[in-house]
């Protein structure tokens, strides 16, 4: 189960275009820094951490505290659909408007997705949907691991299963609590990797991922994640300066994954797209600096607050710490040890 900190420090979204990733939904934390040191952040206190630890991959110190902004506990329409992906393409920005919550998985070598809308709504629960538990529990898990070991013995066989697993796409249609719904139970295994792009390259990047694997035959069953999130200001969220459109590739686990992956990435990186970071990439301290206006700004906030590296791991430090000296002009001033000036970046 993922933490809360977790959650925000690895930049965790769900799916809305008027809605911004987890991190967006912090009013203020306190870190324990490399030196022992409790530091009070927020938008008016120690500004330029602040937009740092919003997604900090855990580089700036233990987050002892997080205050959230919430709302009160909501219900909401749940419907999944079956439906094409031209159809879903045609639509995009119509359902994305209209719908509080729009997401669909493309299924490979088939014209199919499964769509998914959320809507806020007055109307009581369903009282529990006997079918939708059946195909959450019982056919996205039981059945779909029966199918994916299948593939794993026998590559050859995606494409039947990919298919088989389009035509049983069934219809949903409940009302429940939110924490009920946005919660999705997964006990199949896989491998993932996850890119942010811009919105308005969606279409296209999408359209080139289905044509590469057409093309490169790959064994792949498990469907193609599209998602969308509003753009926000934090220094190291994908979704900084852009709204943004994530695309999510999957590989059964114990089959092979990398050929596909980098396959994929490559379009992703065509388009300025910028990995997860709770998921598999291969991008390096140089390519992510192109990425992210604020990068050397997080660069010198985690240096200032862990100048010793305490918080570096070898993945970490190839990533931050080692893609040469900082550029001489920084844009926030050390006050005292640990403690950074405020200031809009």
């Amino acid at each position: 189960m993922q933490s809360i900190a977790g959650a925000i420090s690895t930049g965790t979204h769900g799916t809305g275009a008027r809605f911004g990733t987890l991190a967006t939904q912090v009013e203020a934390l306190t870190l324990v820094t490399a030196s022992g040191e409790l530091l009070e952040c927020s938008p008016e206190r120690n500004t330029d951490i602040f937009k740092a630890a919003q997604v900090s991959l855990g580089l700036l110190g233990v987050v002892a505290s997080v205050t959230l902004r919430v709302v009160p506990a909501k219900r909401l329409h749940f419907q999944v659909r079956r439906k094409r992906l031209d159809d879903c393409l045609a639509h995009l920005d119509a359902y994305k408007r209209d719908n509080s919550h729009f997401e669909f998985f493309w299924m490979p070598y088939t014209d199919w997705t499964q769509a998914k809308f959320l809507n806020e709504t007055d109307d009581n629960t369903s009282g529990g949907n006997l079918w939708g538990e059946f195909n959450k529990i019982v056919l996205e898990n039981g059945v779909y691991w029966l199918l994916s070991e299948a593939c794993r013995i026998a590559p050859p066989l995606t494409k039947t299963v990919s298919r088989i697993s389009a035509s049983a796409l069934s219809p949903v249609d409940e009302v429940d609590y939110s924490h009920r719904l946005y919660a999705t139970p997964r006990a199949v295994r896989f491998q993932e990797m996850e890119y942010n792009l811009p919105a308005e390259h969606f279409p296209a990047a999408l359209a080139e991922i289905r044509d590469c694997i057409a093309r490169a035959r790959f064994n792949v069953h498990f469907p193609i994640e599209c998602r969308f999130v509003r753009g926000d200001d934090i220094w190291l969220s994908p979704a900084c300066g852009r709204d943004s459109a994530y695309i999510a590739v999957h590989m059964y686990r114990g089959m092979p994954y990398r050929a596909y992956f980098d396959a994929i990435e490559a379009i992703f990186r065509r388009y300025g797209g910028r990995p997860h970071w709770g998921k598999m990439h291969t991008q390096t301290a140089a390519s992510l600096a192109t990425l992210y206006p604020h990068w050397d700004d997080f660069r010198r906030v985690r240096a200032t607050l862990d100048p010793q590296g305490v918080f570096l791991n070898d993945y970490l430090r190839r990533l931050f710490d080692a893609d040469g000296p900082l550029p001489s002009t920084p844009t926030a001033t050390a006050q005292q040890p640990g403690v950074l000036a405020g200031g809009q970046p």
